[in-house]
Protein backbone atom coordinates (compact mmCIF):
# COMPACT_ATOMS: atom_id res chain seq x y z
CA UNK A 1 0.00 0.00 0.00
CA UNK A 2 1.19 3.22 -1.06
CA UNK A 3 1.88 5.43 2.01
CA UNK A 4 1.12 9.29 2.56
CA UNK A 5 2.07 12.10 4.36
CA UNK A 6 -0.18 12.41 7.29
CA UNK A 7 -0.27 15.77 9.01
CA UNK A 8 0.52 15.56 12.89
CA UNK A 9 -3.00 17.56 13.21
CA UNK A 10 -5.20 14.28 11.51
CA UNK A 11 -2.31 11.78 13.20
CA UNK A 12 -3.57 13.33 16.72
CA UNK A 13 -7.26 13.84 16.17
CA UNK A 14 -7.30 10.21 14.70
CA UNK A 15 -5.68 9.24 17.86
CA UNK A 16 -8.15 11.14 20.14
CA UNK A 17 -11.19 9.59 17.86
CA UNK A 18 -9.85 6.25 18.82
CA UNK A 19 -10.11 6.77 22.44
CA UNK A 20 -13.52 7.95 22.40
CA UNK A 21 -15.33 5.59 20.14
CA UNK A 22 -18.80 4.89 19.70
CA UNK A 23 -20.88 2.29 21.14
CA UNK A 24 -21.49 0.88 17.88
CA UNK A 25 -18.14 1.29 16.65
CA UNK A 26 -16.34 -0.61 19.83
CA UNK A 27 -19.08 -3.16 18.58
CA UNK A 28 -17.86 -3.17 15.00
CA UNK A 29 -14.09 -2.87 16.61
CA UNK A 30 -14.37 -6.19 18.41
CA UNK A 31 -15.65 -7.76 15.69
CA UNK A 32 -12.96 -6.72 13.02
CA UNK A 33 -10.00 -6.14 15.57
CA UNK A 34 -6.97 -8.33 15.29
CA UNK A 35 -8.18 -10.27 11.89
CA UNK A 36 -11.25 -11.80 13.28
CA UNK A 37 -13.42 -11.16 10.50
CA UNK A 38 -12.32 -13.27 7.53
CA UNK A 39 -8.50 -12.67 8.36
CA UNK A 40 -9.45 -8.90 7.29
CA UNK A 41 -6.76 -6.37 8.77
CA UNK A 42 -8.74 -3.50 9.50
CA UNK A 43 -7.34 0.00 11.03
CA UNK A 44 -9.87 2.18 12.88
CA UNK A 45 -9.54 5.76 12.44
CA UNK A 46 -7.41 6.00 9.83
CA UNK A 47 -6.31 9.10 8.18
CA UNK A 48 -7.06 8.85 4.38
CA UNK A 49 -6.89 12.01 1.96
CA UNK A 50 -7.29 14.26 4.37
CA UNK A 51 -10.40 12.60 5.82
CA UNK A 52 -10.26 9.98 9.18
CA UNK A 53 -12.64 7.24 8.76
CA UNK A 54 -13.93 4.98 10.91
CA UNK A 55 -12.59 1.64 9.93
CA UNK A 56 -10.25 0.58 6.93
CA UNK A 57 -8.88 -2.55 5.32
CA UNK A 58 -5.78 -1.03 3.20
CA UNK A 59 -5.33 -4.62 1.46
CA UNK A 60 -9.16 -4.55 -0.06
CA UNK A 61 -9.32 -0.85 -0.50
CA UNK A 62 -12.48 -1.11 1.78
CA UNK A 63 -13.58 1.59 3.61
CA UNK A 64 -16.46 1.59 6.87
CA UNK A 65 -18.25 4.30 8.10
CA UNK A 66 -20.45 3.93 11.03
CA UNK A 67 -23.39 7.21 11.09
CA UNK A 68 -25.10 8.51 13.62
CA UNK A 69 -28.32 10.30 12.99
CA UNK A 70 -26.40 13.87 11.88
CA UNK A 71 -25.98 12.25 8.62
CA UNK A 72 -29.22 12.25 7.70
CA UNK A 73 -29.29 15.90 7.57
CA UNK A 74 -29.12 17.54 4.36
CA UNK A 75 -25.62 19.41 5.25
CA UNK A 76 -24.14 16.58 6.51
CA UNK A 77 -25.16 13.79 3.91
CA UNK A 78 -23.90 17.04 1.02
CA UNK A 79 -20.68 16.55 2.96
CA UNK A 80 -20.23 12.62 3.23
CA UNK A 81 -21.24 11.98 -0.66
CA UNK A 82 -18.12 14.70 -1.70
CA UNK A 83 -16.33 12.78 1.17
CA UNK A 84 -17.42 8.78 -0.29
CA UNK A 85 -16.61 10.48 -3.98
CA UNK A 86 -12.81 11.66 -3.30
CA UNK A 87 -12.07 8.13 -1.59
CA UNK A 88 -14.13 6.70 -4.43
CA UNK A 89 -12.00 8.70 -7.13
CA UNK A 90 -8.94 7.02 -4.91
CA UNK A 91 -10.03 3.33 -5.11
CA UNK A 92 -12.04 2.69 -2.26
CA UNK A 93 -14.75 1.06 -1.72
CA UNK A 94 -17.22 2.75 0.87
CA UNK A 95 -19.54 1.43 2.87
CA UNK A 96 -21.92 2.82 5.38
CA UNK A 97 -24.25 1.58 8.34
CA UNK A 98 -26.11 3.50 10.91
CA UNK A 99 -25.40 2.98 14.70
CA UNK A 100 -28.67 1.22 14.83
CA UNK A 101 -28.07 -1.32 12.11
CA UNK A 102 -24.21 -2.17 14.10
CA UNK A 103 -25.95 -2.15 17.25
CA UNK A 104 -28.98 -4.37 16.43
CA UNK A 105 -27.81 -6.45 13.83
CA UNK A 106 -24.14 -6.68 13.82
CA UNK A 107 -24.11 -10.22 12.06
CA UNK A 108 -25.41 -8.61 9.33
CA UNK A 109 -22.95 -5.96 8.55
CA UNK A 110 -20.13 -8.20 9.16
CA UNK A 111 -21.44 -10.20 6.51
CA UNK A 112 -22.08 -7.05 3.93
CA UNK A 113 -18.30 -6.28 4.34
CA UNK A 114 -17.42 -9.75 3.93
CA UNK A 115 -19.01 -9.38 0.78
CA UNK A 116 -18.05 -6.10 -0.22
CA UNK A 117 -14.11 -7.12 0.72
CA UNK A 118 -14.92 -10.55 -2.14
CA UNK A 119 -14.89 -13.26 0.77
CA UNK A 120 -18.33 -14.18 -0.16
CA UNK A 121 -20.84 -14.24 -2.48
CA UNK A 122 -24.09 -12.30 -1.66
CA UNK A 123 -26.84 -14.49 -1.27
CA UNK A 124 -29.55 -15.29 -3.20
CA UNK A 125 -32.76 -13.12 -2.27
CA UNK A 126 -36.18 -15.50 -1.97
CA UNK A 127 -37.72 -14.06 -5.43
CA UNK A 128 -34.29 -15.40 -7.56
CA UNK A 129 -34.53 -18.87 -5.85
CA UNK A 130 -36.99 -20.93 -8.09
Amino acid sequence: MTHHHVSPVSRGNARKMRKAMTDAELKLWNEVRANRLMDLSFRRQMPIAGYIVDFACPDKKLIVEIDGSQHALAEVSTSDSARTAKLEALGWTILRFWNDDVIRDIDNVCQHIVIAAGLAAAPLTEELVP
